[in-house]
């Protein structure tokens, strides 16, 4: 290891120990917040866009957001490890088979969309808590298990009276 990749070493940790940045992949729709001068007055401007490409170099690692303002494409590379860059939020996970997607270059519309992941944090926090639930039904005596089913029967009946209500709603409705 020569000097010079020892140096963009210790610059690299530096730099990620100072940013946590999320984990995002190309697909994902990202709100970028960059500073911005104008004269002496800073301020977060946000750009918000697709992922349509990572490259990742260590030091000089960076992402291409792609973006469509009044009918026109916009797209901005973006290095890693800027400073401008205050942070990053990650708005939709995006599920695409390719890591490069420049062939949205060329689309628009409802061509250019991208199918989104279904992973709502909701359902699996559910979904989750379920197995828990179930997982310690088998550790604990017949009383207790009893009132957990019992809990369990509630939630459920509750969850089947709202979808009744929203079944009446949209009936009334029409």
């Amino acid at each position: 290891m020569n000097i010079l990749e020892k140096f963009e070493k210790e610059q690299l940790k530096e730099l990620q120990s100072d940013k946590k940045l999320p984990k995002f992949s190309p697909g994902d729709t990202v709100k970028v917040h960059l500073r911005v001068r104008e004269g002496e007055k800073e301020r977060i401007q946000i750009f918000e866009g697709v992922c349509i490409a990572i490259k990742n170099a260590g030091i000089n690692s960076s992402f291409t957001v792609r973006k469509i303002s009044y009918g026109e494409g916009i797209e901005r590379v973006l290095p890693l490890f800027s400073p401008q860059i205050s942070k990053v939020e990650v708005a939709k996970i995006g599920s695409v088979k390719r890591s490069k997607l420049y062939y949205l270059r060329q689309r628009s519309g409802k061509s250019a969309r991208i199918a989104e992941k279904n992973l709502t944090q909701n359902t699996s926090n559910s979904v989750l808590e379920e197995k828990n639930t179930n997982k310690n039904i088998g550790n604990l005596k017949s009383s207790e298990k009893n009132s957990v089913v019992s809990e369990k029967k509630s939630i459920d009946d509750k969850s089947n009276q709202d979808k009744e209500l929203k079944e009446v709603s949209k009936e009334e409705k029409k």
